[in-house]
């Protein structure tokens, strides 16, 4: 049964954490924590405290965002391979966990609301489906539009790999520094790229604000700024 997103924050910010590894700039996490996170000596709830500015925000977490800590609020994911290598740690986790992926798995934690294939680009307003995008962090912006957010602020939305060798910003998917030209080759940054102009333009039409919080960022369809700027 699909789940209808409750209005829970109407008229008010959400943050939503992607996985690019800006965040590490963008929150001065020390480079000795990031390579203890990084190596697997320490888990990635090690940057917690220097995360502390989101700890009462309204945050939504994709993917292993949700492993930072219990202030994360929902924890959103869209591949049935994330589910079966993470099923164990997902359902300890206190907070919502939600997935878009069709997968007959039944859970009286999960809350699934399914991909709407009328509208597969963009945000889609119809309360019990979600515009996929190819992307889970973009298909976390149309969840923080259902939960009656006016304003997403967007962390780790970098779709390059800046002036880093690393795709995320930690090393749970055990891929390491990204250097060899086929790896890059196979990215799937540019084909992400390709369904920001759609939510741009719903967003516009829903009055949704978006910032960016990352100025490096290869998303041109937003306001960017860095958090120092916003704090």
């Amino acid at each position: 049964m699909s789940w209808v997103v409750p209005k829970m924050w109407e008229g008010e910010d959400v943050w939503i954490i992607g996985g690019g590894s800006s965040i590490i700039k963008q929150f001065d996490i020390p480079d000795k924590v990031f390579q203890s996170v990084w190596g697997g000596t320490s888990p990635p709830s090690a940057y917690s405290p220097y995360m502390e500015f989101l700890h009462d925000k309204h945050v939504i977490g994709t993917n292993c965002a949700f492993m930072l800590g219990d202030w994360i609020d929902m924890v959103l994911y869209g591949d049935k391979n994330f589910y079966a290598r993470y099923c164990e740690t997902l359902a300890q986790f206190p907070r919502l966990k939600i997935t878009c992926f069709p997968h007959h798995i039944k859970q009286d934690w999960l809350k699934y609301i399914p991909m709407d294939k009328d509208h597969p680009r963009g945000i889609t307003t119809n309360p019990v489906k979600i515009s996929w995008n190819k992307n889970i962090g973009a298909a976390a912006i149309n969840l923080a539009y259902h939960t009656g957010a006016t304003r997403v602020f967007l962390l780790g939305f970098d779709m390059n790999l800046g002036n880093s060798s690393r795709q995320h910003w930690h090393n749970v998917y055990n891929r390491g520094p990204i250097v060899e030209p086929k790896r890059i080759k196979k990215l799937p940054f540019r084909r992400h790229l390709r369904y920001f102009p759609n939510i741009a333009y719903d967003a516009k039409e829903l009055g949704l604000e978006i910032i960016n919080v990352n100025p490096d960022s290869a998303i041109k369809q937003f306001p960017k700024c860095s958090l120092k700027q916003l704090i």
